[in-house]
């Protein structure tokens, strides 16, 4: 197949399963990173981490979450055998919506707490804050999970 073959739809596709790929294995290795941090006796270390955090969120996790959801609604759209009455489509927007929420409400919430916790050098409150911080982003790579298996096996068809 040469790219001058190449359907609006396969182009929707690959660039929807790329941005996923960004967004769930981004979550993937914060995640890792984040349980090293935790056991790093370095009491900056919480700080250095979340100071990545307000670079990689809004630069690499942030779009790939809305490039996600935009081009999976194109995919929809474009596609005449989809529609968004389907089963694993409402499902697939459903596990993105809780994904996104727990991002933008617990993740942000934690997040901040940890970073002023830091900021005020009370280590036992910035990696508590942390640890809960980690258990919200494994939720979300687990619904993200969820989502991948949704969009490949298509329940309901």
């Amino acid at each position: 197949m040469t790219l001058a073959t190449q359907t609006l739809y396969d182009w929707l596709l690959f660039l929807h399963v790329l941005a996923a790929m960004v967004w769930v294995g981004g979550g993937v290795m914060l995640a890792v990173i984040a349980a090293r941090v935790l056991r790093d006796p370095d009491p900056a270390a919480v700080g250095r981490f979340i100071g990545g955090l307000r670079v990689i969120g809004p630069l690499a996790l942030a779009p790939a979450a809305v490039a996600v959801l935009g081009l999976g609604i194109g995919l929809v759209v474009d596609a005449e055998a989809w529609d968004f009455g389907q089963l694993w489509v409402r499902l697939g927007l459903g596990l993105f919506v809780a994904a996104f929420l727990i991002g933008a409400v617990w993740q942000s919430r934690t997040a901040l707490a940890a970073e002023r916790a830091a900021g005020r050098d009370d280590d036992v409150e910035a990696r508590r804050q942390l640890r809960r911080w980690s258990w919200g982003y494994r939720l979300i790579v687990l619904l993200l999970v969820a989502a991948a298996w949704d969009m490949t096996t298509k329940p309901g068809l």
